[in-house]
């Protein structure tokens, strides 16, 4: 009996320690605001994408979860969709999009023993997927390449193949920071703007320290119900004295 006791005392103390330990625990993605250093905000990193090394940030902020189905729109050589892969599993699917051929073909031959990620080309006005068939519609620095005049209607058909609880997410250089490559940013107001216009509605972003990149994520507007209704006044107390007629 004694020997079953402390079993069980062993045990717990292994589930104890399994769900206090870091690796149980999500990593809160809460970062202080305030400015301890003037350099804080310097960027650190080189090349076109400094934003991945802030892949597991991304990555707990989209939260993916196994059996996902995701539309990675303009693909490229299929950085995020080797990550996001992980997270959906077998069950799950990446729409690894792009308009160039050269890229699918890289990704086909990348992606060979990697059946969940399934590279395609694609229009250039859309995804030519089907309607609700996405947990998540993801740009990595693709919006920007999207036409100016077309925008609101892109975002428009991403409202409608992504389902109606699935989110939408945008990477891309804070224009007011870029210093090079002007055309390869966007504006964080303008993005919010069309995103808007097009039924979807931010619920996170937020600049990602030392990339001048920001991260936005979006949900459709139908899920937020109207406000109720204000409850109505009673008419004040006549003051004491006062006549009646």
């Amino acid at each position: 009996m004694r020997r079953i006791s402390l079993l069980l005392v062993a045990v717990l103390m292994l589930i104890v320690t399994a769900v206090g330990s870091p690796a149980a625990v999500p990593t809160d993605s809460w970062q202080s605001t305030r400015v301890t250093d003037p350099n804080q905000h310097k960027p650190t990193g080189r090349g076109g994408y400094p934003y991945r090394a802030m892949s597991d940030y991304v990555l707990r902020e989209l939260d993916l979860k196994p059996g996902d189905v995701v539309v990675d729109i303009g693909a490229g050589d299929g950085f995020w969709a080797e990550l996001m892969a992980k997270f959906v599993g077998e069950q799950g699917i990446i729409h690894a999009a792009e308009v160039e051929k050269k890229k699918i073909d890289q990704m086909k031959k990348k992606f060979a023993d990697v059946p969940q990620v399934r590279p395609y080309l694609c229009p250039t006005d859309g995804t030519g997927l089907a309607e609700n068939c996405c947990e998540l519609a993801f740009l990595s620095k693709t919006y920007h390449h999207l036409d100016a005049d077309g925008r609101v209607d892109y975002l428009r058909h991403l409202h409608k193949v992504v389902k109606p609880t699935g989110r939408l997410c945008v990477i891309e250089k804070y224009s007011q920071l870029a210093t090079v490559h002007k055309s390869h940013d966007t504006s964080l107001s303008q993005l919010m703007a069309v995103a808007e216009e097009a039924g979807w509605i931010a619920v996170r972003y937020e600049l990602m320290t030392g990339t001048y990149h920001y991260i936005a994520i979006f949900v459709q507007r139908e899920l937020f119900p109207p406000e109720p209704s204000a409850p109505k006044r009673r008419p004040a107390n006549r003051q004491a004295g006062q006549k009646r007629n």
